[in-house]
C-alpha cells in the first residue's frame, strides 16, 4: 500500500525521529505521536527536506531502522583488535553524554594543568600525536597500540566521561603511550604542549562539533588562536591532518591553514604518493583506520573532506 503525503515542514533536524509502525511514530522520549505515514521522511545529512509525496511500504520503512542502527556494529567490527571490554569503571556510570557542548561556557574556560609527562608516558621525549576532541578514544588507542615504542598519543576531550571511559580502557589495555584529558582545547592546547619534553609531530581534528547556526560559528573548535598555537609548537616537518564530513567546516578549517602557506604546505606538494581529487581533498584516510564519525558518515553514504598539512622551514 502507497502513502502519500503532502507537507509543508520547515527543515528541522530529524536525528532522533523515526517511524516504527505505521500509525505512530517514536521520539527519543518515547512520546507518541499519530502519523499518516509510515514512511521515513527524506533526509539529507540528518536534515528534513521539503516533502511533495512520500511513498513507502511498512517493509522498506523496517529495513531503513535496521540499516539505520547498523552502523555501530561496523565501528566495533573495524576496532575489534582492540578488545576492549564492555564492562566500565563505577566512576562513569551511565554513559549517556551530550552530544553537542558549548565550549565558551565559563566553566569551560580554565585551562588545564599539565600533567608530570614521565609519569603519564613510559618515555616523554618520543614524538607526540595530538588528537583534538578524541571522542572515546579508540581511534588514538588504536594507533597507540600498534606504535607503542615509537610515539606518544594524548587525546583532547571536553566530555569527561569519555575521557574516564578511555582512560579506563588504556589502563585494562596495559598502553603506556597514551593519555586522555578532559578539557577544552581551545584554552588548553598551548598550555599542555609547549610544556611536553620530546616534538610534536602530528596534530589531528577529526569530525568536529559543525556548530551549524552562524552565531554559534564561534564555538567551533578551530579558531586563529588555536591555529597559531598549533603552528607555532608544531616541529618542523610535523604535520597537521583535519577532517569532517560537513563541507562548510572542511572548508573553514581549510581556509584557517591554507593562511600561514609560509609554515605549512599541503602534502600533495611534498607526497605526490598521497592520493587527492581536484579540489586538493585527501581521498583516503592516510592514518590506517578510519575514525568512528568516519565510519558511520560513510555508512550514510557521505563524503568525508580531508586536508593533511606539512611544516616547512623556508
Amino acid at each position: 500500500m502507497a502513502y502519500t503525503l503532502y507537507s509543508a515542514i520547515p527543515k528541522k533536524p530529524l536525528n532522533s525521529i523515526f517511524i516504527s509502525s505505521p500509525n505512530f511514530i517514536f521520539n527519543t522520549v518515547n512520546k507518541r505521536v499519530p502519523c499518516i505515514t509510515p514512511s521515513i521522511f527524506p533526509c539529507i545529512r540528518g536534515y528534513c527536506t521539503w516533502v511533495s509525496a512520500v511513498s513507502s511500504s511498512v517493509a522498506e520503512t523496517d529495513e531503513h531502522l535496521l540499516n539505520r542502527h547498523a552502523s555501530p556494529g561496523i565501528v566495533a567490527k573495524e576496532y575489534a583488535d582492540l578488545n576492549l571490554p564492555e564492562k566500565f569503571s563505577e566512576d562513569v556510570g551511565n554513559l549517556r553524554i551530550r552530544q553537542h557542548v558549548n565550549p565558551l561556557r565559563r566553566g569551560l574556560m580554565i585551562p588545564a594543568e599539565a600533567p608530570n609527562w614521565k609519569e603519564v608516558f613510559e618515555d616523554a621525549t618520543l614524538p607526540l600525536m595530538v588528537d583534538i576532541g578524541s571522542g572515546s578514544g579508540r581511534f588514538l588507542m588504536w594507533l597507540a597500540k600498534r606504535n607503542s615504542s615509537s610515539m606518544n598519543y594524548l587525546g583532547l576531550e571536553i566530555r569527561p566521561k569519555l575521557v574516564t571511559r578511555a582512560e579506563y580502557w588504556i589502563n585494562e589495555l596495559g598502553l603506556k603511550n597514551a593519555h586522555f584529558i578532559s578539557t577544552n582545547a581551545m584554552v588548553s592546547f598551548q598550555r599542555l604542549v609547549c610544556t611536553y619534553p620530546g616534538p610534536l609531530m602530528l596534530v589531528s581534528i577529526l569530525c568536529p562539533d559543525p556548530h551549524f547556526k552562524k552565531k554559534h560559528h564561534k564555538r567551533r573548535v578551530l579558531q586563529k588562536p588555536l591555529v597559531d598555537s598549533i603552528v607555532n609548537n608544531l616541529a618542523h616537518g610535523g604535520q597537521v591532518f583535519i577532517q569532517s564530513d560537513v563541507l562548510d567546516v572542511a572548508l573553514d578549517m581549510r581556509n584557517y591553514f591554507d593562511a600561514v602557506p609560509d609554515k605549512l604546505v599541503h602534502i600533495d606538494s611534498v607526497d605526490p604518493s598521497l592520493p587527492c581529487d581536484g579540489d586538493g581533498w585527501v581521498l583516503n584516510n592516510p592514518m590506517g583506520i578510519r575514525t568512528e564519525r568516519e565510519i558511520h558518515a560513510e555508512y550514510e553514504g557521505c563524503k568525508i573532506y580531508r586536508r593533511v598539512y606539512k611544516k616547512v622551514q623556508h
